[in-house]
């Protein structure tokens, strides 16, 4: 049977995939590729993680080791964050941010700067404190903070060589309470925004684009000094009395808990629980990160294209991200605002509506999410990216035959 992605909008190039149980099986399966790319979670929606040659990096040992003088924890790549972060918590530690989705893998969220929310916080990629990686040639190198490369390796998009091992940044475990807000004008939205953001730890506004912008998601960390209850009202929204799903008839049973009930950071900090299907599961997706000053222009913007937006949407989430200093990161250099799109699956429809999207945003200098769908064209992409030259040096380096390379990395970003 063709292997296919999570979305089941991709069949992957190669017939089967290799799943190494040591290093030495996954340096022969380098070594005897041409081409081969690194297969995660399955949670991309577009042709980054394809080859001719898929390796899964499951089988291999996924021991969890703490270092507590460093602040660290060490684990597997093709780890899921889900079972990372039960272990953690079962140590008495936590991340200090977790993606919606915890069932996608360590190091596919982090070669891809997969993100959740805060104001104060960065994609997840930013928690990373040292990498080790198999490169084409069969060598297995380790990069730390610190190190010339790091900047640029840690959201590498699987072009440098087959991550192993990846070394995260830990604290002490914590609670969070999340609470659902329903009924968000746009009046109160626009003029509040960085107030609303400022609501949590965590904060995503969900949208349809329609007459009302939606439901707001918060989530806070219960040892934050100060925190007191929201109330029933925020800005006109009212705070919900069930559990809710973020997309309109979905099965709230699949989420996280709501209602202000404080509980694990592991099982508040994710939308989803790790043993359902997440999300609308039949879906596409696309997310476009943008400097947060220009974020209530942005949502202006896109309100004048709700009659295109809205019969191909399930929902779309407006959260914040911090900046950072990852070359390939699209939070890179600007604190950023995210603008997620959850669309039926009905790709062609998605992409025409992308390109009048694409271009309502582009006076903002929109960068794509690098695992979801996207059209900017080449050049554009290039120029929003400022250290790509020295990423494509990087590669050029640590992969010189090219092995880690595929069809669309070098038609968007590594080729002549």
């Amino acid at each position: 049977m063709a292997e296919r992605n999570w979305a089941e909008n991709l069949t992957f190039s190669a017939a089967t995939v290799e799943h190494p149980r040591d290093l030495e099986e996954l340096r022969a399966v380098i070594a005897g590729a041409p081409r081969v790319r690194v297969l995660g979670a399955r949670h991309s929606f577009n042709a980054i993680a394809d080859s001719s040659e898929l390796v899964s990096l499951r089988e291999l040992s996924s021991g969890i080791d703490y270092d507590g003088g460093a602040g660290t924890v060490t684990c597997g790549a093709g780890v899921t964050y889900g079972a990372l972060a039960r272990e953690l918590t079962r140590a008495g530690l936590a991340l200090a941010n977790l993606p919606s989705l915890p069932h996608v893998s360590v190091a596919g969220a982090i070669a891809t700067a997969t993100h959740g929310s805060g104001n104060g916080l960065g994609n997840l990629a930013t928690s990373v404190e040292g990498l080790e990686l198999i490169t084409s040639t069969g060598e297995l190198i380790g990069i730390r903070r610190g190190d010339p490369d790091f900047a640029g390796a840690v959201v590498h998009l699987g072009a440098l060589g087959a991550v192993t091992r990846v070394t995260l940044r830990v604290e002490p475990s914590y609670d969070v309470r999340q609470e659902v807000f329903e009924h968000l004008s746009w009046d109160a939205l626009e003029p509040h925004f960085e107030e609303l953001m400022a609501l949590g730890d965590s904060v995503s506004v969900f949208t349809t684009w329609g007459e009302a912008a939606g439901r707001v998601w918060v989530k806070r960390r219960s040892d934050r000094p100060g925190v007191s209850d929201l109330g029933k009202t925020v800005f006109g929204a009212r705070a919900a009395g069930r559990q809710l799903h973020p997309i309109d008839g979905g099965d709230p049973s699949a989420c996280t808990p709501q209602l202000a009930a404080a509980g694990p950071w592991n099982e508040r900090l994710p939308h989803f629980r790790p043993e359902f299907t997440p999300s609308a599961g039949e879906e596409l997706q696309s997310e476009y990160l943008l400097a947060r000053r220009d974020g209530v222009a942005a949502i202006a913007a896109l309100r004048s294209l709700r009659a295109q937006i809205r019969p191909l949407l399930h929902v779309s989430e407006i959260r914040t991200v911090a900046g950072d200093d990852l070359w390939l990161s699209p939070e890179y250099g600007r604190d950023s605002v995210a603008i997620h799109f959850t669309w039926q699956r009905r790709q062609r429809e998605v992409e025409r509506v992308l390109e009048t999207l694409e271009q309502a945003l582009e006076p903002f200098a929109p960068r794509p999410h690098w695992g979801k769908l996207f059209v900017t064209p080449r050049a554009v992409l290039a120029a929003r990216y400022e250290h790509l030259d020295d990423f494509r040096a990087l590669a050029a380096r640590l992969d010189p035959r090219g092995a880690f390379s595929n069809g669309w990395l070098e038609q968007r970003l590594l080729g002549d």
